[in-house]
């Protein structure tokens, strides 16, 4: 992405979806943020908790052992911004995505802890909150 121009990243970016009434995965929707917080952010300036998917019984078990715990958002910012302590985002698919209990006191949690937060249906609505933040 670092040999990547500017507009060309906005361009592929905010690419609208081909079809009307197309509803993109969730993953997929994850992936376009992560290229554009990639392009926009050096390395450990943000982060995906990958605490989704479908698993065997084990591997969960195995994770709360490790300290993952449910319902974290899918992306993290660690830079102040417009009086933040840092973003915290919730995706979702555009269509049907749902948001658990556990997701809203994370979220919750994040804003009483000066946080920005926000559960954005589609990355281009993350984005869009992301650069309002920065002005």
């Amino acid at each position: 992405w670092r040999n990547v121009s500017e507009k060309q990243a906005k361009d592929l970016i905010k690419e609208k979806r081909k079809g009307a009434g197309v509803n993109v995965l969730e993953e997929e929707e994850q992936k376009k943020l992560a290229q554009y917080l990639d392009y926009k952010y050096m390395e450990g300036d943000w982060c995906h908790v990958p605490n989704e998917g479908d698993h065997k019984v084990q591997y969960y078990v195995k994770q709360k052992t490790l300290g993952v715990k449910s319902g974290v958002p899918d992306a993290l910012i660690f830079k102040p911004v417009a009086g933040y302590n840092g973003i915290a985002i919730e995706l979702k698919r555009l269509k049907g995505g749902r948001v658990s209990e556990s997701q809203k006191r994370w979220l919750k949690r994040f804003k009483e802890n000066g946080w920005a937060v926000k559960l954005a249906e589609g990355a281009d609505a993350a984005i869009e909150f992301i650069e309002e933040l920065e002005g």
